[in-house]
């Protein structure tokens, strides 16, 4: 390496299977490889990225013009990185030409926000998808809240995002949580119907004036009980904010560690809701898919 390509980068940790460098100009991937290793051929650098040997902040990519920008880590590994559909917090459990299904875990973040910009589904299975070529790109078509974990659906393309969208009432089929309240539910089942509103500090309120709100409407079902908690199964017929989260709160069982909606309790040190069921029809083929998670271990050790 010459003295001026060892100015433009630095050198940073590296263990004894992959060499890091943090980058610290604007430059592209194949150029940045060069100047790390200027004894190798481009071809035999275009093979290196080709086999998966070459880590982005963490991410496999294979795109030799890729842009870079100051403060990306980039390693180079001596071996070929399996690549594993887990990335960070969340599964990719179905995806085709048009389509991604993912599980989420609790505590990530669907899209980014003003104090978060970089960890979050929509970010991290960005950097996936632009594994395979630069210019693919996600879109999200519906959210979780960063504590709720579970299922959710993005697509590869801006058409079919807004058709899924548009159409959404007789496109998805279903969408169930499971969720751990306080408390013992004593009905079995019910349905709770209300008007949400969102006020000025962003926490949504319910109502019985429609005026004032959006209809919401949310059933449920008990799944398992005891003294302290309700294990239940809620079904969606709108998909409001904070929808479930409201409703359990009025019907007097907070969903546990909702401290924002009532709870006073966080036996599992998370919220206690899971989106564990999703069935849509697809929009390009019209076959009905359905997908169905686990529910959460920490959720069926209360019982």
């Amino acid at each position: 390496m010459n003295k001026k390509n060892k100015k433009q980068y630095k050198k940073a940790p590296e263990d004894n299977r992959r060499v890091a460098f943090v980058v610290s100009k604007n430059t592209t991937l194949m150029e940045f490889l060069i100047a790390q290793m200027p004894n190798r051929s481009r071809s035999k650098i275009k093979f290196i990225l080709g086999n998966k040997q070459v880590l982005i902040d963490g991410q496999v990519f294979s795109q030799f013009n890729h842009p870079l920008i100051p403060g990306q880590k980039i390693e180079i590994s001596k071996e070929r990185i399996e690549l594993n559909k887990k990335i960070r917090n969340y599964d990719i459990i179905y995806e085709d030409d048009e389509l991604i299904v993912v599980d989420k875990q609790a505590g990530l973040l669907s899209i980014s926000t003003a104090k978060e910009k970089r960890a979050t589904v929509y970010s991290l299975l960005s950097n996936y998808v632009k594994q395979q070529h630069i210019d693919n790109k996600i879109f999200i078509v519906h959210r979780l809240d960063r504590e709720t974990s579970g299922l959710m659906l993005f697509a590869k393309n801006e058409e079919i995002k807004y058709h899924i969208q548009e159409l959404w009432n007789s496109t998805v089929l279903e969408r169930s949580y499971i969720a751990v309240v306080e408390g013992t539910v004593e009905k079995p089942e019910g349905v709770i119907t209300s008007f949400l509103v969102e006020g000025k500090t962003f926490k949504v309120h319910s109502t019985q004036d429609s005026k004032r709100g959006k209809k919401a409407v949310t059933n449920y079902k008990t799944l398992k009980k005891n003294k302290d908690y309700t294990l239940l199964k809620v079904n969606l017929e709108t998909g409001r904010k904070n929808q479930i989260r409201v409703h359990m709160y009025d019907i007097g069982h907070a969903i546990i560690g909702d401290k924002k909606y009532g709870a006073v309790s966080s036996p599992i040190n998370r919220l206690g809701l899971h989106a564990q069921q999703l069935s849509f029809i697809h929009p390009i083929s019209g076959k009905k898919l359905f997908f169905e998670t686990k529910i959460p271990s920490a959720f069926l050790k209360l019982f």
